[in-house]
């Protein structure tokens, strides 16, 4: 793989998103590449935005990602993916969950949530995989596994086997959790191929 290649996730504080970089991050080194990985947590502990950025290739040299260079905006919010879309190649792809997180200011009334949001993101990036992260998460056996969820569906978008992907699975989720998040990620990935 001769240019890196970037990965930018995004989402609300609590979603797992920094859990989903570190595997990610995980599964890039086991296959064998050189990976940067960044994060930004704002004011994640009150809902707020989280950004991660990951990329691997043969030789990587930043992990930050400028406008217009990442291959893949992974949100797990859809109001955050419409955010942070201008982070994505034209050619690029989008994977995001379909559940939105009220902010702060539309629970309160100040304002209101776009309805159209799909259709925005559509505009800018035509190549869009909405996921409904927390059925697929529930059906699997627990609702915090959405971000599991989601990275098993970019997963059909990387050049990782599964096989590497279970591997980081079983090292770094608790015992009493890995079932739960190895049929989150299967379903995630399969979710593809429906």
């Amino acid at each position: 793989m001769k240019d890196a290649f970037s990965v930018f996730i995004t989402g609300v504080g609590g979603q797992g998103i920094i859990l989903a970089s570190e595997l990610l991050s995980d599964v890039s080194l086991k296959a064998g590449f050189d990976v940067k990985k960044s994060e930004v947590h704002g004011m994640a502990q009150r809902g707020g935005s989280v950004v991660s950025t990951v990329r691997f290739g043969d030789k990587v040299h930043s992990p930050l990602i400028s406008p217009g260079e990442a291959d893949v905006v992974l949100a797990f919010e859809p109001l955050e993916a419409l955010r942070t879309l201008h982070f994505s190649k034209p050619s690029g792809k989008v994977v995001v969950n379909s559940r939105p997180v009220m902010p702060a200011t539309v629970a309160s009334g100040m304002a209101t949530y776009p309805k159209d949001v799909f259709e925005q993101i559509k505009k800018v990036v035509p190549d869009v995989v909405v996921v409904d992260g927390v059925a697929l998460a529930k059906e699997a056996g627990t609702v915090r596994a959405v971000n599991v969820v989601l990275l098993g569906a970019l997963s059909n978008y990387l050049p990782f086997k599964q096989e590497t992907w279970e591997e980081v699975i079983k090292e770094r989720i608790p015992h009493k959790y890995l079932d739960a998040n190895l049929r989150a990620f299967n379903n995630g990935r399969n979710v593809i191929n429906m």
